[in-house]
């Protein structure tokens, strides 16, 4: 069993408010659970207007399999127009770990 993580570090554009800021991260959110089966929140920054932080897990029997999805996961971020991608950090375990 293979563990990956992605966490994501995003500048928000244009937004004044804790609820507009809302209603920039929770479609990503949505989307990347809906589109690549992954556990997702927003894990840090959520007292800030303009920084989220985003967390993800995939669980998979395939490396290669892990790595495709997080791969995808990654560029669906980095291609939001409304967010800038700040930086992103990937980690890999196993059962053996």
């Amino acid at each position: 069993m293979y563990v990956g993580t992605l966490s994501f570090d995003l500048l928000l554009g244009d937004v004044r408010s804790l609820k507009e800021k809302r209603s920039v991260v929770r479609p990503i959110v949505a989307e990347l659970q809906r589109k690549y089966a992954v556990s997702v929140a927003e894990v840090g920054g959520q007292d800030l207007h303009r920084r989220a932080e985003i967390g993800l897990a995939v669980v998979s029997g395939d490396t290669g399999h892990l790595t495709d999805v997080l791969d995808r996961c990654e560029r669906l971020v980095a291609a939001r127009p409304e967010v800038e991608l700040l930086s992103v950090r990937r980690r890999l375990h196993s059962d053996e770990d």
